[in-house]
């Protein structure tokens, strides 16, 4: 096993001027699952493939463990990536499919056998060996993928979106199952999707990345509970956060007729920059149904209630807002709020609901930057 470095490594492309992945800065700890997350064209899969010796490294370095690859070929550096296609050969039965790299690099054929059964047996593959790939469906095909990089017993694991072409449910299953296997395997995996929620639910660490810029490192919890800037914020959270952009005035943050009263130190961090405003986010779970004369309680007119059976989600905009009404933004869109709320008492659409933001669950942003303030 070993770790992952990358060392202000920095990939771009011929013919632009940004990089698509600018002096990337991270460490991957020995048996680690970290994910890679980030919207289309963040730069994680070209992340992945610079790791891989897919794409070249225009200036800084890779180490797996202590040695340097950042020139070395892709087939001398140890490691086995799952792509999202599977890339099986059609002709080749299940085992042969496990196995050819296995044959290519020259192993003894009773060694071959005796890795690919083993395999087989983690993934539940041993009555498919004898299959093609055409007789298997998506999930098993995506393990077969997988048993190939574990025959080859890699010191690094690289997966680039390996479950984008299987079904919900079954995705959601297989999810399950290589978190589970990596961590019985204990191989040092980087993973790549753009579903925050695969990178929630598997990951050791998340890295967010956008626009070839790394934006945050952290534990799931971390990410959740302390996003570093407005855009982890948005991201990281199904569904998710509520952020608003509010003048500051009297002490308070204010949105139309809304108005949430800021601590000392939120009001002492505010800059010139700023311009007198403050971006709050606050998660739809950290609203409550409250009454009118509730301090700070402000008014949600109910566009749309979602039911989930355990969960029920509202969504609507604030009233009495006027114009300002815009300035909040959610997973919903623009103009947006959404509220997590009883299932068993829900709302009616056209409704209007008085909601409040729980004290210690609001965070704040600096307008100008982005960059967090303080949970207040």
């Amino acid at each position: 096993m070993a770790t992952v470095t990358y060392d202000h490594a920095t990939r771009l492309y011929p013919g632009t001027d940004r990089p698509a992945v600018d002096a990337l800065n991270l460490h991957v700890e020995d048996g680690e699952f970290l994910v890679l997350v980030g919207p289309s064209g963040c730069g994680k899969s070209t992340s992945l493939r610079m790791l891989a010796g897919l794409e070249d490294v225009n200036s800084g370095r890779i180490l797996i463990g202590d040695r340097d690859v950042t020139d070395v070929q892709p087939k001398d550096r140890d490691i086995a990536m799952v792509f999202q296609n599977y890339a099986l050969y059609p002709h080749m039965s299940v085992a042969d499919n496990m196995g050819f790299a296995l044959k290519i690099a020259g192993t003894p054929k009773a060694d071959i056998r005796k890795r690919v059964e083993e395999a087989a047996k983690i993934l539940d593959l041993t009555e498919y060996l004898d299959r093609k790939p055409k007789a298997l469906s998506g999930g098993q095909r995506q393990r077969v993928a997988m048993g190939r990089a574990i025959v080859r017993e890699p010191q690094v694991f690289l997966m680039d979106e390996p479950l984008s072409n299987l079904d919900a449910k079954l995705r959601v299953q297989t999810r399950t199952q290589i978190a589970s296997l990596q961590r019985r395997l204990g191989v040092t995996t980087v993973y790549v999707t753009h579903d925050q929620t695969e990178a929630l639910t598997m990951g050791d660490r998340i890295a967010v990345l956008k626009d070839g810029l790394l934006q945050q490192v952290g534990t799931p919890r971390e990410m959740y509970d302390s996003p570093s800037n407005v855009f982890v914020a948005g991201f990281i959270g199904s569904p998710a956060m509520n952020i608003g952009s509010f003048r500051v005035a009297d002490g308070a943050a204010q949105l139309g007729q809304t108005r949430i009263p800021l601590e000392r130190t939120v009001l002492s961090a505010i800059t010139d920059e700023d311009k007198g405003h403050i971006t709050i986010g606050f998660r739809p779970e950290s609203l409550d149904v409250v009454s009118q004369a509730h301090e700070s309680a402000f008014p949600v007119e109910v566009n749309l209630v979602e039911e989930l059976g355990s969960d029920a989600f509202l969504y609507g905009a604030i009233a009495n807002a006027g114009a300002e009404a815009r300035e909040m933004h959610s997973g919903a869109g623009d103009a947006q709020v959404i509220v997590r709320v009883d299932p068993r008492q829900v709302p009616r659409k056209g409704e209007t609901v008085w909601v409040a933001i729980r004290p210690g669950e609001r965070h704040a942003f600096s307008a100008a930057t982005g960059q967090r303030i303080a949970v207040v």
